[in-house]
């Protein structure tokens, strides 16, 4: 799978994570590592974790990455990390365009609709979210704005939307998030 490149929705939550990441912190599918990179420059992170799925991505963030404060992992979610561990902030830039059959660029989709794989990355991120701790979602109009809000209380979150901006055919969106 290519490397994904920044686009303007890495900007906006970036943004967020300068903003507010603290603690020990986690990049879901960290991509190029540019959000990892911004929270590790950050007095307030202590630590941060960068996951990803993709081989490439990985090996491009092995070569790329000077900072002493990221640890880099493969995983599919929170597959691979232990149990136990549990994090200040999760950052998670998702692939939320619903699947067009014709694109075999999976790095843009979340799923037939677009969120079914924010669901699974909110069922899995509970067990990993300290108490008092945070995640920045970023998501797209296209992903359903209303179901993920649904997906939300039934999960019992909380959430805000911290930062919104149009584009020419979709609004995106990030949502500081933390249990209820």
């Amino acid at each position: 799978m290519p490397l994904y490149e920044p686009q303007e929705d890495s900007e906006l939550l970036k943004r967020a994570v300068m903003a507010r990441a603290r603690g020990d912190v986690v990049d879901m599918g960290a991509g190029s590592g540019i959000l990892a990179a911004a929270a590790a420059a950050k007095d307030e992170v202590t630590s941060v974790l960068a996951v990803d799925i993709d081989e490439e991505s990985l090996e491009y963030l092995k070569k790329n990455n000077a900072n002493d404060k990221i640890r880099i992992l493969r995983s599919d979610l929170f597959q691979g990390i232990d149990g136990d561990e549990s994090f200040d902030t999760i950052i998670f830039n998702p692939p939320y365009l619903p699947q067009d059959p014709a694109d075999e660029h999976q790095a843009l989709y979340g799923g037939a609709q677009g969120y079914e794989l924010i669901v699974r990355f909110l069922d899995e991120a509970r067990a990993h979210l300290r108490p008092g701790g945070q995640i920045l979602l970023l998501f797209s109009s296209l992903t359903n704005k209303e179901r993920i809000d649904q997906e939300l209380k039934k999960r019992t979150y909380h959430s805000e939307e911290i930062l919104m901006e149009a584009h020419f055919f979709e609004q995106l969106y990030v949502y500081r998030i933390w249990r209820g």
